[in-house]
């Protein structure tokens, strides 16, 4: 993978995927370069080892489960900010490994606010969708989710050209979209909090005679 524009699709793309699903990134990259679909850069070659797979597919199981359920997909995310941002990281420095130690830290940097920035966008609009009754829109999304991972992959390591520019609309639409999904989410925790609160004071207040008033 000597091209610029390869490396940097593939750098940029797994920092993308890691902040949506990290583990279906991992299976997806190591996958190809087991198979020989692709020609991984020796920062990546780990990610073809069967144990790293073994371990990626598991954990690809449970989430996939648990990102289906309305509330433990929020618990999950919150959970995951400490995975799919730093693993995101270090992905793109491997993608970006037979450029350089500074292409390395450059990579990193790039891949992790790549990472960051897609699991806020998933996290946010998790928190706004499960206001819903109804769990079909979760189990879209997060199907949606997945096959976003596995295509955008797909076109990062085969048509890296294509990738970036849709990365970079994804970026602008991000600008646009990050600011509602933080309105919206305040507005469901100002709700959980006078829902939640609202009861305590109901039950503090009416919990026994008042002082001064005769029993």
């Amino acid at each position: 993978m000597d091209d610029l524009t390869q490396t940097l699709a593939l750098s940029m793309g797994a920092g993308w995927a890691s902040g949506l699903n990290v583990y279906a990134a991992i299976l997806v990259i190591g996958l190809l370069g087991l198979t020989g679909a692709v020609e991984l850069p020796p920062g990546l070659d780990i990610l073809t080892d069967p144990l790293v797979l073994l371990a990626a597919g598991v954990m690809y199981v449970v989430e996939f489960f648990a990102d289906k359920v309305p509330g433990v997909d929020t618990a999950w995310d919150s959970l995951h900010t400490f995975v799919r941002i730093p693993v995101g990281a270090m992905l793109a420095a491997g993608a970006a490994s037979d450029l350089g130690p500074g292409a390395d830290l450059a990579a990193a940097i790039l891949g992790g606010g790549l990472a960051a920035a897609s699991h806020a966008a998933k996290s946010g609009t998790r928190v706004l969708i499960n206001t819903s009754p109804e769990p079909f829109t979760n189990w879209a999304a997060s199907v949606t989710e997945d096959i976003g991972v596995v295509g955008g992959l797909l076109i990062a390591m085969n048509h890296p050209a294509v990738f970036l520019g849709l990365l970079a609309l994804f970026l602008l639409l991000l600008v646009w979209l990050l600011p509602k999904v933080w309105r919206g989410v305040k507005r469901v925790f100002r709700f959980l909090l006078r829902l939640f609160g609202g009861g305590r004071e109901e039950s503090q207040s009416g919990g026994g005679p008042e002082r001064g008033t005769p029993p």
